[in-house]
Formats: C-alpha cells, structure tokens, sequence
C-alpha cells in the first residue's frame, strides 16, 4: 500500500505559480518550467493579482520578483510564507536586491537560465517531481 501511494506521489508534477510584471520574462519562466518538466499553475503581474492567486491558485512553489511594476513584493513574501508556500525571489538586482527578513529565501537573479532556474527550484523544494 504505501509503495503505491510513494509511486502516485512521485507521478504528481510540481506546480510553479510565476509571479512576474514583465511579460517576455514571465513567457521565457513559464516556458522553462515546461522545458524542466513541471507544470505553470498561474501567472500574476501585479502585488494585488498575486495575493489573490497565493489564496486561491493551487501550486506548490512561487517564483515571486521582488519589484513588481515599482512596488515591493514584500506583502506577497508575507502571504506565501504564511501560507507555508515556498517560493523564490526572482530579481534584476542581483543577491542585493533581497528583501529584508527573508534572508532564507533564494534569490535568482535576472536574467537567469534554465539551469540555474532548475537548481534554485530543486533547493527550494528539496524534490523533483515530474511527468
């Protein structure tokens, strides 16, 4: 029993909530993520959008830009942890352009490749999960 319950599990791909105001680098994230073999669960470009996905979207991991359209995403950060999502902070800001009190948080910085995508993605979760 618990080997086939371990097989389903393993058969459930990871579903990535992008979170991005820039619309070629969200198209680029999104097709990554269906290169890497997981599944884009919804996109948000604006800090409102995003706060309604994190309470109503099903996903398991948020790549979440720490500025979207000139205003922090701190209040997004907050609802994901809260909801005990994980997430990654995308950035053109490079590592400094973390935010504080989510020193933890793995910052990828723009524009990134799909390798380094799949890494921060795999530390992130601690799992792959893929078709």
């Amino acid at each position: 029993m618990i080997e086939n319950q371990t097989e389903a599990a393993s058969n459930v791909q990871l579903r990535i909530l992008v979170i991005e105001d820039e619309a070629v680098i969200a198209m680029t994230a999104e097709d990554m993520i269906e290169q890497l073999g997981f599944v884009v669960a919804g996109q948000a470009a604006s800090v409102n959008d995003a706060l309604a996905k994190v309470e109503q979207c099903d996903f398991d991991l948020a790549l979440l830009d720490i500025n979207l359209n000139g205003v922090m995403s701190t209040p997004v950060a907050h609802a994901l942890r809260d909801a005990g999502k994980q997430f990654i902070f995308t950035t053109g800001y490079g590592s400094a352009g973390s935010q504080g009190g989510f020193d933890e948080i793995k910052v990828v910085a723009k524009p990134y490749t799909i390798a380094t995508l799949e890494r921060a993605i795999l530390q992130a979760t601690g799992d792959i999960r893929r078709p």
